[in-house]
């Protein structure tokens, strides 16, 4: 594929993504939030949104496009996200991006619902996933809360940061010996809302509680390290599924051993979101900022009238979270006076080029608000 025959760098992309095997269950409200007739819990709790990504699955390695999104064009083809950016990264990622990070989007999207705890982990920073996995990136990432389930009795959670009493040694001696209510009390638990939105840093020990429906944005690996090598369900885990080839020794050396109070772990961890914007067509928020991390961005569009938003020379990934309407943009192409338009509904996601500079969002007039979620890459 040349550059010059690359028109669907200036129109947005419908996506197909994968739902993703994972070691926890769930994905009960991620069925009913797309429309399923009979939503159910299985062990494909993630969707991953305009992804370049392969999932690591130990035992797996034989699916080698398991996490990969693909873009539906025009015609109804759907083509693979990698390959098409790989083609015109200038213009599918922008100029800038494309010279900072070649043809990696540099930023991996998901939609997460557990039904169960996820297991104790921690996620590589960027030095050590460099020194350890030879990885440009680490696994920084942040969670947008859009709702949950009470499963036992027990309301959404997550679990967040060491607590004061705990130090290197003990941390080992408890997983050395697997106490895993030992590993629990460790950690702070929080119970969470919709609409919390929560950082997570490299080097963080952390778990997803049971009941939790979230959009996750992260650095672009699947770098993950975990204490626990049996899941809360009863499932054992392979040891590289746990330290991810590099021994559990070193793995025990990615987390960072800082501690605080609850007060403290939810200053550093839990983030405020603020208004940017706001009309008679609807109000852009902003969720993660460049002023919290350099690994990623990520905005709340809510329209409840019509409202155009103006887009710099970067790409965007997007999640249609409620409602239905439309989304127009300039296209010469286009039969009808130079305007694209497609129509969008809850459950759908986009990949928005960088070519693609200005889109205007309408709510339809029987819809319940039209809510996106606009995740992007690191600014500059």
């Amino acid at each position: 594929m040349e550059r010059s025959a690359a028109p669907w760098s200036k129109m947005p992309l419908k996506l197909h993504d994968d739902r993703v095997w994972r070691t926890y269950a769930g994905g009960k409200s991620l069925d009913a939030w797309r429309g399923a007739e009979v939503p159910q819990d299985s062990d494909r709790p993630e969707l991953w949104v305009s992804s370049t990504v392969k999932a690591v699955n130990a035992g797996r390695e034989h699916l080698p496009d398991e996490g990969m999104s693909k873009a539906v064009l025009p015609d109804g083809t759907a083509m693979p996200l990698k390959e098409l950016i790989e083609a015109d990264p200038v213009d599918f990622l922008g100029a800038r991006h494309s010279a900072a990070y070649q043809s990696s989007p540099a930023i991996l999207v998901k939609l997460l619902d557990s039904c169960e705890r996820l297991t104790i982990q921690v996620h590589p920073d960027r030095e050590f996933a460099k020194r350890e996995f030879n990885s440009r990136f680490g696994k920084t990432e942040a969670w947008y809360i859009l709702g949950g389930r009470t499963i036992d009795g027990q309301k959404p959670y997550v679990l967040l940061g060491f607590k004061e009493h705990v130090i290197k040694e003990s941390w080992r001696l408890v997983f050395e010996e697997q106490r895993i209510p030992d590993m629990l009390n460790m950690l702070h638990k929080v119970e969470v809302e919709e609409g919390d939105v929560f950082l997570i840093t490299g080097g963080l020990p952390h778990a997803i509680g049971s009941g939790c429906f979230l959009i996750e944005i992260q650095e672009p690996t699947d770098l993950t390290l975990r204490t626990e090598r049996t899941t809360p369900r009863g499932v054992p885990l392979r040891d590289a599924a746990c330290h991810q080839g590099i021994g559990f020794d070193r793995m025990l050396e990615c987390f960072h051993y800082d501690r605080s109070d609850l007060e403290g772990a939810l200053r550093r961890s839990k983030v405020m979101p603020e208004i940017l914007a706001e009309h008679d067509g609807g109000r852009l928020t902003a969720l993660i900022q460049a002023k919290h991390t350099d690994r990623f961005r990520m905005n709340r569009l809510a329209v409840s009238g019509t409202y155009t938003l103006e887009k710099p020379d970067e790409f965007t990934a997007a999640i249609v979270v409620s409602g239905k309407g439309t989304l127009e943009w300039a296209n010469e192409d286009a039969h009808n006076g130079g305007i694209g338009r497609i129509e969008v509904k809850r459950g759908e996601t986009l990949f928005l080029p960088a070519g693609l500079r200005a889109m205007t969002w309408s709510n339809a007039p029987d819809s319940e608000e039209l809510i996106i979620v606009l995740c992007y890459p690191p600014h500059g």
